[in-house]
């Protein structure tokens, strides 16, 4: 199934759990010599406070190498890097993998071209998680 595309968010279904997915991709980031800073477990959030949401991971992500060219460049691109995945349920039970188009971040922050192809590797990693 091909990506859907909304608001420069590109949507990948996932053959796989939340769970399952959040793993894949933490493994996909370290053998790749991706740094994760930070995973929230918003659905676990949720939880502490009494409130029960489908499960929802996010994981924030990147390398600073290939980040910080494209911020010096272009420093609004900040509030946008770390890259990001957000792993979901729908209210059908379908899970999704979520992220920003790397095409939408340079748009949104004039990214030079010669840059975004420090991020634009993106889609064909995250692809690659939900692939069975």
């Amino acid at each position: 199934m091909s990506p859907t595309r909304t608001n420069g968010l590109v949507h990948l279904a996932s053959p796989y759990s939340v769970a399952e997915t959040t793993k894949r991709l933490e493994a996909t980031l370290k053998a790749k010599g991706i740094q994760l800073f930070c995973h929230v477990d918003h659905s676990g959030e949720a939880l502490k406070i009494g409130m029960k949401m489908p499960p929802t991971q996010l994981l924030i992500f990147g390398n600073p190498k290939g980040g910080t060219p494209p911020m010096l460049a272009s420093p609004t691109l900040a509030i946008d890097l770390p890259l990001k995945a957000l792993i979901w349920e729908d209210e059908g039970n379908k899970v999704w993998l979520t992220y920003n188009s790397p095409d939408y971040l340079g748009q949104r922050h004039t990214v030079p071209p010669e840059l975004l192809k420090n991020i634009a590797l993106l889609g064909e990693l995250l692809e690659a998680v939900v692939s069975p």
